[in-house]
């Protein structure tokens, strides 16, 4: 839907949390303007099972969930542990229930509903084991319309050449519920297919953007704001190798394929200031048969070493935590555990197809591809991933000894609420890329340790992967682009991956990423509102 203005009020750049953003200035009267690079829109949210982890709101509450803002704040003080990052959180937390409320006001939203993922740090001050994330309604493919097509497919369907699913879940749901809500209001617009280039400065303030569509150069003026909604420079190795986000290789990432950073780098030539650019949301991404690797959490059975046979951690722990602790055993031991292997046998594989769908059996491709391999004994075994015997036997050993008395004294997994969410002791709602519920085993003692005694054994690989990078512009608490000075650049706004995140270098719960996207692009617009 291409607009014949060449002017509006707010200019979003990227479609992904900051879709919503655009639907808040649209509601308000401002004529908004999304342009997407791609021919789709969601960027890396539509991947997502759009959790957002917003303490204290609506949902929570009707669902009957105590939570104490101050718990929250106390936890969040405690986990980032940066003063700076102070004023941000405070803002979130504030800002979240208030989003949702307004949301909720417009039935094409809906009501959002509480899924209880406990906090990633449960061991902390302030953290919970029920969880503060909330998640958006379904919505059909017929309710969209024309729409749908239009909506990003999640990564299995884009991958493998699948049939989009008639029914919208998680991220696709969300994206597809802002975008209706956007274009209902009469002053949303959108250019797909639309490159950002540089960002236009009159007298010291940004005053739109030049982009590429198509091989056409356009000058797009915004009155009021830009907006840099435009997701991180994951899939960029220059930018990564730049700034150390490792691994350099942009391929292992799971963000959308088009995030090279392209707001990032028109904001700092315009003189704005960055931060976290070394950091990631890390996670474990488990090889597909295709080569590359789809993000993997809740190991539940079998373990992973790295070339020295050994195991390294808890394998179930949640994702950004074992992606932090594999890239800092890789720099500061000496011994490769990028990529790891994963190690599992016949029970496991008969129990929930190594983390996939349970009625189902691994596909012909995974074994002609080599993504996942098989040994009849632990010798052939360890000549397949070339590790030492002695140190494989001795790891299968102390990994059975653990499961035979319930309790992993070294890694500690199945201990937090988290390892217990994945063995079904609570439920939890599976995300797209998330692994499949399948019920507590009663087999095991500890539900999440099984033994691994049964051949024929498996192997399958787990790189380092991540959901877009974290670090980007500094901003203030109402999304204001800042200058190494602290000054604000004035007209230009920053959320979601291409804003530093307010987290810092942690990753409090689920939904903390798509969160902050929806609640700073949300900021930015009730900064720009004010300011009419």
């Amino acid at each position: 839907m291409p607009a014949a203005e060449e002017t509006y009020d707010i200019v979003v750049v990227g479609s992904g949390g900051g879709l919503v953003g655009a639907y808040v200035a649209a509601s308000r009267g401002l004529r908004t303007l999304v342009i997407e690079k791609t021919d789709r829109f969601g960027g890396t949210t539509a991947y997502s099972g759009a959790g957002l982890w917003f303490p204290g709101s609506a949902p929570l509450r009707r669902a009957g969930v105590e939570d104490d803002p101050e718990a929250a704040r106390a936890y969040l003080r405690d986990i980032v542990a940066d003063d700076s990052r102070q004023v941000l959180q405070d803002t979130y937390l504030a800002t979240a229930p208030q989003l949702i409320d307004e949301l909720e006001q417009n039935p094409l939203f809906q009501e959002f509903s509480y899924g209880p993922v406990p906090d990633y740090f449960g061991d902390r001050p302030g953290a919970t084991p029920t969880g503060r994330t909330i998640f958006p309604p379904d919505i059909t493919a017929a309710e969209l319309g024309d729409l749908a097509p239009l909506i990003r497919d999640q990564i299995p369907v884009e991958r493998r050449g699948l049939t989009p699913d008639p029914v919208l879940t998680g991220g696709r749901a969300l994206i597809g519920r802002a975008l209706k809500a956007f274009l209902e209001t009469g002053n949303g617009s959108y250019l797909l297919e639309t490159a950002l280039e540089n960002l236009t400065v009159e007298n010291d303030r940004v005053v739109g953007v030049e982009a590429v569509r198509k091989g056409e150069r356009l000058r797009i003026h915004a009155t009021h704001g830009v907006i840099l909604a435009a997701g991180g420079f994951e899939r960029n190795r220059e930018l990564r190798e730049k700034y150390g986000v490792a691994p350099y290789n942009g391929n292992w990432s799971n963000g959308a394929p088009a995030n090279t950073g392209d707001a990032l780098q028109a904001a700092v030539a315009i003189g704005a200031d960055t931060e976290l650019l070394d950091e990631a949301w890390f996670v474990p991404g488990l090889i597909q048969p295709d080569g590359l690797p789809v993000f993997h959490t809740g190991t539940r059975g079998g373990f992973w070493v790295n070339s020295a046979g050994e195991r390294f951690m808890n394998e179930c722990q949640p994702y950004d935590r074992a992606g932090h602790e594999m890239l800092r055993l890789h720099k500061s031991t000496g011994v490769p555990h990028i990529p790891a292997h994963w190690v599992f046998d016949q029970r496991q594989l008969d129990r929930d197809s190594f983390g996939g769908d349970p009625a189902a059996p691994p596909r012909p491709e995974w074994f002609a591809s080599g993504a996942l391999r098989k040994a009849e004994t632990l010798e052939e075994l360890a000549a397949l991933i070339s590790v030492p015997i002695e140190n494989l036997r001795k790891t299968v050993q102390e990994y059975n000894d653990a499961a035979d008395k319930g309790v992993d004294e070294k890694f500690h997994r199945g201990e937090s609420s988290w390892d217990a969410m994945h063995s079904q002791v609570v439920g939890f709602p599976a995300g797209p890329q998330m692994n499949y519920a399948i019920g507590p085993n009663t087999e095991a003692v500890n539900p999440v340790l099984p033994p691994l005694d049964t051949p024929p054994y498996y192997v399958a690989t787990v790189v380092l992967s991540d959901i877009g990078t974290k670090g980007g512009l500094k901003t203030d608490e109402n999304s204001r682009v800042l200058r190494p000075d602290g000054a604000p650049i004035p007209g230009l706004y920053a959320s979601g991956n291409t804003m530093a995140a307010m987290s810092g270098r942690v990753y409090p719960g689920a939904g903390t990423p798509i969160g902050s996207s929806l609640v700073f692009s949300y900021r930015a617009v009730l900064d720009i509102a004010s300011a009419r």
